[in-house]
């Protein structure tokens, strides 16, 4: 045993190891488990181990959910629904308060209960995922007490069946259970197979604090009980997981009618421009990748490092990297824990041979004994190699350097994930026109893994699509107020090609593409209803569009009070050819389209974003921002005030937009294009293809460049939601209406129309440790 002075001289750690006993006599009391069903836990069935990954040791054996479990959930959970919801927002308040407070007296038994089942150091389960979760209860609490004045009219949508990953399982099961239980709807959870037990935990606090039976029930069960769960008759999927297993469930949920939450996997820019503190940016490193072994889905693992001082960047980076301890997860003193389950440890090693392979250089020594990796990050990792697009989910980053911020944002851009990022930079100014310019649903600067249940999580791209925490993410959970619907006529004129009859000067209709009139790739009309020969598109036009509405990204970035400006303009013009256009498509639908534009142009300047309480010492930025490309399948009924009454909320709020007109009459909306060309509005910005609009509607949802949709109508939807499973493209599929009518605009078009982007920005003197995960 080393003398006093020798550790005084060598300064190494000690063992101190969390005591355990309590969780191992809470495991051994009951080594079978079965499900959480009706407020009670079912007797086991068919059973599978789970395991402690630092040991391999068996700590309990746990049911594997059927399709008759989850039927018994889901029926538990529907019939709990109505007396849950009619509990009121106070009575639903008090229950999740006593929740988060149970959770609070029982921290140290979940941490370590975490800790064994998930392999993550306890550090981090104390410190950061159970304040965490506890944080989620009451800050829900606080939504379920003031819903009723926040969200007037709108009411739960039903029952929520939740599908949460390993990584982080007691945090993620608050993460979810929190805003749908506060919003009245009743779930069904199914936890990961490989960290199942402190779902199970909570299940009995539930029973504890004496939650009505049927709120929450809880299957355990591998991929085949999530995929009951998916196909059950539930009104919401809110799934965090992989992007492959996402993209099967909007697959499996198309057409019918379930409103989807998707937070799925990453691969997330770390840039440190050359004036970052270079000291801070090493510990967001630590704080980034190497937190939780690297298994978090907004980890910044490609490192994008300032050329001019990478060397010196690299040189601190592997000194810290040296300091880091791996070892047992319940010593207090360990950095780095277990990987989660063999299987994961092996992809994780697969992976870095296949780097490795392909030219990239390892700095350090990720292979360990057991199922442990050692942290490390590769070199030289160019956008060739595998691993600058496959998540690792592993604690091994790569660094790749750039010499200017535009560089920076190009490369933080190269990727079909778009999660997180994080940017350090000693200059706001800097920062905070990165922070913009990047492409992810949360930007931390000078920060790292910074989590709150006020602000809002969730991604871009293939990285899903929804947001999870405050008030958006409450409203995930809520159906907006009813409207009175009507059915979308099926088309009369069909769209196949035909000759001209015109004996005189023929009137030449072309489809709208680019701000300039084109003739149809095919070459080919089809007749309207008014008797006109209008264009018939195909894919091609549809491609075409598309990129022209790429290259119209100056709309985007030209703010609000200028594409106001346009609006307003568009409308007057309009309303110059009231007269002749009423003739034509009638004076209710031309009065109701000029009132329509001047209503969003009005919001194009004032729907904006807000600071939300977090943590002290930072400025937390919940701003809307454009999705891009949309395309717009609109309404075959009321031809000019239905495709108005979609494309103007879209372009107000920044978006470019391909759209398919009424396929029975399409004149009104080229109409209306003969009035952008002199209303200011830039081409590109809004295009139209005519012609069959489930084959273009199909053509738009498979484009990987179109990042969101809206469809309206019934027929067709369920292909247009498989086919957006392609980029993950949300798509809002909105039903037939009175267009002229007050509730065919507002908020609700406006929150379809952008994505939230959350930005975290430090200020003032904060304390140590503030900018990491942990409070």
């Amino acid at each position: 045993m080393p003398s006093v002075s020798e550790i005084m001289e060598s300064m190494e750690y000690g063992p101190s190891v969390e005591d355990s006993s309590a969780v191992r006599d809470w495991l051994a009391a009951t080594p079978a488990r079965g499900h959480f069903i009706d407020g009670g836990f079912t007797e086991a069935g068919d059973l599978f181990d789970s395991r402690d990954p630092a040991s391999g040791d068996l700590l309990a054996q746990v049911t594997q959910g059927t399709a008759d479990d989850i039927a018994a959930a889901v029926a538990a959970a529907r019939a709990a629904q109505p007396g849950w919801q009619g509990l009121g927002g106070h009575g639903r308040a008090r229950f999740l308060y006593a929740i988060a407070r149970t959770i609070q007296k029982r921290e140290r038994f979940l941490s370590v209960l975490e800790t064994l089942d998930n392999g993550k150091p306890i550090r981090e389960s104390r410190d950061i995922d159970i304040p965490l979760a506890v944080r989620h209860f009451y800050h829900h609490a606080g939504w379920a007490e003031i819903m009723a004045d926040e969200f007037p009219g709108q009411q739960a949508l039903g029952v929520a069946g939740q599908i949460i990953p390993w990584n982080f399982p007691l945090l993620m099961l608050s993460w979810k259970i929190a805003p749908a239980i506060a919003a009245g709807n009743t779930v069904v959870l199914k936890p990961a197979e490989y960290t199942s037990l402190t779902a199970l935990a909570f299940a009995e606090i539930c029973q504890q604090v004496g939650l009505p039976k049927g709120v929450v029930n809880i299957v355990t069960g591998d991929g085949e009980t999530g995929a009951a769960l998916v196909r059950a008759e539930v009104d919401k999927i809110a799934f965090t997981g992989s992007t492959e297993v996402g993209r099967a469930i909007r697959q499996a949920t198309a057409g019918t009618g379930k409103r989807l939450t998707l937070e799925l996997g990453g691969k997330s820019p770390f840039v440190v421009m050359e004036d970052a503190d270079l000291d801070a940016a090493v510990e967001g490193v630590v704080d980034s990748i190497w937190f939780n072994q690297g298994q978090v889905c907004c980890a910044g693992s490609r490192l994008l490092v300032a050329e001019a001082v990478a060397p010196r960047f690299e040189h601190l980076l592997q000194r810290r990297l040296a300091t880091l301890r791996v070892g047992p997860p319940l010593d207090k003193s360990t950095d780095i824990g277990a990987i989660v389950h063999p299987v994961q440890r092996d992809r994780i090693l697969s992976l870095l041979d296949q780097g490795i392979a392909a030219g990239a250089e390892l700095i350090g020594s990720p292979p360990a004994e057991g199922c442990f990796v050692n942290p490390g990050y590769l070199r030289a990792v160019s956008p060739a190699n595998p691993l600058w697009s496959a998540e690792i989910f592993g604690p091994i980053a790569t660094l790749t350097t750039f010499r200017t911020a535009d560089e920076a944002v190009a490369l933080a851009n190269n990727s079909r994930y778009g999660l997180a990022a994080q940017i350090w930079s000693e200059s706001a100014t800097v920062a905070t026109d990165l922070a913009a310019l990047i492409r992810s649903g949360v930007v931390w600067i000078n920060g790292a893994n910074m989590f709150d249940s006020a602000a809002p999580f969730g991604g871009m791209r293939e990285s899903g699509f929804g947001r999870e925490g405050g008030r958006v993410g409450l409203a995930e959970y809520l159906a907006p107020p009813p409207v009175e619907t009507r059915p979308d006529p099926e088309p009369n004129a069909e769209a196949a090609p035909v000759a001209s009859e015109a004996a005189g000067i023929d009137r030449t209709i072309k489809l709208y593409i680019g701000g300039a009139q084109k003739r149809p790739d095919g070459g080919a009309s089809y007749r309207a209803a008014s008797g006109d020969l209008v264009p018939l598109g195909n894919r091609k036009d549809i491609r075409n569009a598309v990129e022209a509405a790429q290259k119209a990204g100056k709309w985007t970035t030209m703010g609000g009070p200028a594409r106001a400006q346009v609006l307003y303009f568009l409308a007057e013009n309009l309303s110059q050819r009231q007269r002749d256009l009423s003739r034509l498509h009638g004076a209710d639908q031309v009065e109701a389209a000029i009132a329509r534009l001047f209503h969003y142009a009005a919001w194009a300047d004032k729907f904006d974003g807000w600071n939300v309480q977090t943590r002290p010492g930072h400025l937390v930025n919940v701003v809307p921002e454009a999705f891009g490309v949309m395309g717009i399948v609109c309404p075959n009924d009321a031809p000019l005030i239905g495709f108005v009454s979609l494309i103007a909320p879209a372009i107000a709020m920044g978006n470019r937009v391909v759209a398919v007109p009424s396929q029975d009459d399409p004149v009104a909306a080229f109409d209306l294009a003969q009035v952008m060309d002199s209303s200011d509005v830039p081409g590109g910005v809004v295009n139209i293809v005519s012609g069959p609009r489930r084959d273009l509607a199909l053509t738009l949802a498979q484009h990987d460049d179109v990042a969101a949709m809206w469809f309206c109508g019934e027929t067709g939807r369920d292909a247009v939601e498989a086919a957006s499973a392609g980029n993950l493209k949300p798509v809002w599929a909105l039903p037939n209406r009175d267009w002229s009518a007050a509730d065919a605009q507002g908020r609700a078009f406006l929150d379809q129309a952008v994505q939230w982007k959350t930005i975290w920005l430090p200020y003032g003197a904060l304390p140590a440790g503030s900018a990491g995960p942990a409070y």
